[in-house]
């Protein structure tokens, strides 16, 4: 059974997004100092070698939202203000405990005007002044790109790391080359472009069982096209748990699911019926859903179905192909297992509510993120490797091919 696309979360917020949680970003700016007395950019009680840089230079209208602060040299800081400019509400911050520097503590929003004053004594007691007023990167001007998988998660060994990126990016190579995912294996991480908004990464054979992966995304400041720029800097770390991977052969209408190298159960299916057949290839889980309306309608199939209820559904396409309980088989037909009925999806037996003791339900409690669904004997095409998290279908040297870096 085919079901129409679910707003994703990562972002890829991050996510989730990508995702899936969100990232940000941020763009280029220049700096407002107080430079003893000159009347241009601070002040003081005489000549004293303390000089205060501020980040973001004074009339300045690209403002990283991420590393805009406030540093002084030959002295401490000993008080600085940052409010909106519009409204004069304050923006906490946060002192070195060496008084050399300041900073938000937290991300500054985009498209935003801001004020900054600083004072500090130098070492020989005289003090300096120091203010700017600036306005953050607009969003116009900038790009964030949603992510998946999250921080902190545990995914299956098919999982990679995709960008979906909110503008296009003509420069692939600056962004690539300011995004980093590397692995505790060991394993070369590589990544292609589809299209001009999504950037994934994957090693050429599945993440190794238990190894640590690691995003470093320095995007800020990266002008990913004419006039735009990232906004997002920080790292995200997430782990790979067990092996599993779960072979569907239509011919058989059975699944097999292999753990760690070992068959653990095998259970009927009901794969697409002739009519409406199931891709072939490797899939990878996406998303899970207790429950889940399917429509019809959505994917261009008239009113073919209308369930309000699916459960235990986890999505393997973006253009909507799910593994997932079925609890509507029609008992005059053949023992469920003997025959595809469905509208291309991977039926699996269920009750209504999906909480029975049932192989949907053990299926669904045994799946990671990340987890792969392999299709095979189908009179379908393979899935491409750009619908869902299925880049796998896509041979290495093509894959490699896709990079800009």
């Amino acid at each position: 059974m085919t079901t129409p696309d679910i707003a994703a979360r990562r972002a890829l917020g991050a996510c989730a997004a990508l995702m899936i949680g969100a990232l940000t970003l941020t763009a280029c700016g220049g700096s407002a100092n107080a430079d003893n007395g000159d009347g241009k950019g601070g002040k003081d009680s005489g000549t004293s070698a303390a000089k205060i840089v501020i980040s973001a230079k004074d009339g300045s209208t690209g403002a990283s939202i991420n590393t805009t602060g406030v540093k002084v040299s030959d002295g401490k800081l000993t008080d600085v203000k940052m409010t909106l400019a519009e409204s004069g509400q304050a923006v906490p911050g946060s002192l070195a405990g060496d008084g050399g520097s300041w900073k938000p503590k937290e991300q500054l929003e985009r498209g935003t005007k801001y004020q900054i004053s600083a004072n500090a004594k130098g070492a020989d007691g005289r003090t300096v002044a120091a203010d700017s007023t600036f306005t953050t990167v607009s969003s116009a001007n900038s790009f964030i790109g949603t992510y998946t998988p999250d921080g902190g998660s545990t995914v299956g060994v098919g999982m990679p790391v995709s960008f979906t990126f909110d503008k296009a990016i003509s420069d692939k190579k600056a962004v690539q080359s300011h995004i980093t995912v590397t692995s505790s294996s060991g394993q070369k991480v590589v990544g292609h472009w589809f299209g001009e908004q999504r950037l994934d990464f994957r090693p050429e054979e599945y993440w190794k069982t238990g190894s640590k992966v690691t995003m470093k995304i320095d995007l800020d400041g990266v002008e990913g096209a004419n006039g735009v720029y990232g906004v997002q800097k920080k790292t995200v770390d997430f782990t790979v748990g067990r092996s599993q991977v779960s072979t569907v052969d239509v011919n058989t209408q059975t699944m097999t699911v292999v753990r760690d190298g070992k068959t653990i159960k095998s259970v009927p299916i009901s794969a697409g019926s002739s009519e409406f057949s199931t891709y072939n290839g490797q899939m990878v889980i996406s998303e899970k859903f207790k429950q889940l309306h399917m429509d019809s309608r959505t994917v261009n199939l008239a009113d073919a179905y209308d369930i309000k209820d699916v459960p235990n559904a986890m999505r393997l396409t973006t253009s909507g192909t799910f593994i997932h309980g079925n609890y509507w088989y029609n008992k005059g037909n053949p023992p469920f297992g003997s025959q595809g009925t469905s509208h291309g999806c991977v039926g699996l037996q269920d009750v209504k509510g999906g909480q029975g003791d049932t192989p949907s339900k053990w299926f669904y409690d045994n799946s990671l993120i990340g987890d792969v669904v392999i299709v095979k004997n189908s009179p379908d095409k393979s899935v491409t490797a750009d619908n869902g998290l299925n880049g796998w279908n896509m041979a290495w040297d093509e894959w490699v091919a896709g990079s800009a870096a």
